[in-house]
């Protein structure tokens, strides 16, 4: 904790925890040393309401934690789908309430239980698809809600098992955490984890990346991009699909790579590659109509589709993909159909208009800063 301050005077901390071992050992660490830096705790607790036991769990794992003196808040996830890529969609969701529920708490630092053996699972599934991240998981990370501490990282599960005996504390065992349905589960059960590497040759290769994105590139706040090239360099490539996807992770690796050899028309992570004679030939990268989420309320802040976040809100409006009304608006705008289709458009059922909104992808196509 030390490493990861300052705290400021009096700080809350909200911790998440799941009431797996790791999480609630972070509960009880936190809870002491807030005692002896003057600092406050709240337990967060997120029921994903995935499983038939959630419930049940939650409330346990409230009454051990009330058990030792430690204020505890509940947040109902409804409405998660299950099925393919049920973990990603369950993760972006607990971090997005967790954030929510720490600010409206007071609490501006959120500590996880990341430990070292998260760490190694996590280099490794990021080295499936590519060379960023491979430093692992930031101790520290600034989010727009909170800032996110990992004061585990250097410590092994068994250690903190270790010292929820001592304290004669319980924890929950989850079953989806031996479920080899899921990528993590798979690398921890057969030893595939990876120690983080040195973040210097991430550093360089970000900044080849923003060379070529500076000089090859159009990147549009409409969220698409033009590469003026047949071809880039795989990392450039991933980045783009990513930004363009509204993506965390670009895709995989060797589909990447194929590709960015010898530009082709394609579909690759939620992302179209075509040549288009609008720019001169060359190769536009926009979202794919068929991959872009749902209407969602029109409410002032929101975001939609991972890539749009909606400026001024309009009472009874849904906020979605303009779609088949693209048509309508392509002679204004000069824009190719494709790309308006995926635009953001805000619907009262007697209009359609184009929504004023911010192109806000979860992250830039690189940290080295450049010009396009």
């Amino acid at each position: 904790m030390a490493r990861l301050g300052p705290f400021g005077p009096a700080p809350v901390l909200a911790v998440g925890v799941s009431g797996g071992a790791d999480s609630t050992a972070l509960a009880l660490l936190t809870q002491n040393w807030a005692a002896k830096n003057g600092a406050s705790v709240i337990a967060l607790i997120v029921d994903h309401g995935l499983r038939s036991e959630s419930a049940a769990e939650v409330a346990l794992t409230q009454s051990r934690l009330a058990s030792r003196g430690i204020e505890v808040r509940i947040i109902n996830l409804a409405g998660l789908p299950a099925g393919a890529g049920m973990q990603e969609q369950a993760r972006a969701a607990r971090h997005k309430a967790l954030g929510q529920a720490a600010r409206a708490a007071g609490a501006l630092f959120l500590l996880l239980g990341h430990h070292a053996a998260d760490q190694a699972e996590t280099v490794a599934m990021r080295a499936v698809r590519g060379n960023a991240g491979l430093e692992g998981m930031a101790a520290w990370a600034a989010r727009a809600d909170v800032l996110l501490l990992r004061p585990l990282l250097a410590m092994r599960p068994e250690m903190l098992r270790a010292y929820l005996r001592t304290k004669n504390m319980a924890w929950i065992e989850d079953p989806s955490n031996a479920n080899r349905r899921f990528e993590r589960v798979r690398i921890r059960q057969d030893g595939g984890g990876a120690e983080p590497t040195d973040a210097a040759p991430r550093r360089a290769a970000e900044a080849e990346t923003a060379e070529f994105l500076a000089r090859h590139v159009t990147l549009r706040p409409e969220g698409f991009a033009v590469i003026h090239t047949d071809s880039a360099p795989p990392a450039a490539l991933a980045a783009l699909l990513r930004v363009v996807g509204g993506a965390e992770y670009p895709p995989r690796r060797d589909a990447v790579a194929a590709l960015a050899a010898s530009l082709r028309p394609a579909t690759l992570g939620g992302v179209v590659v075509q040549k288009t004679a609008k720019f001169g030939g060359f190769f536009l990268l926009a979202r794919e109509p068929a991959a872009c989420a749902g209407p969602i309320p029109a409410v002032a802040g929101a975001l939609w589709d991972n890539r749009f976040r909606l400026q001024t809100g309009e009472p009874g409006a849904s906020f979605g993909a303009l779609g088949p009304d693209a048509a309508v608006f392509r002679k204004n705008t000069g824009l190719p159909s494709v790309v308006l289709q995926t635009m953001p458009a805000l619907r009262d059922g007697t209009k359609t208009t184009l929504a004023p909104v911010r192109f806000t992808p979860p992250a830039p196509a690189t940290a080295h800063p450049f010009f396009a």
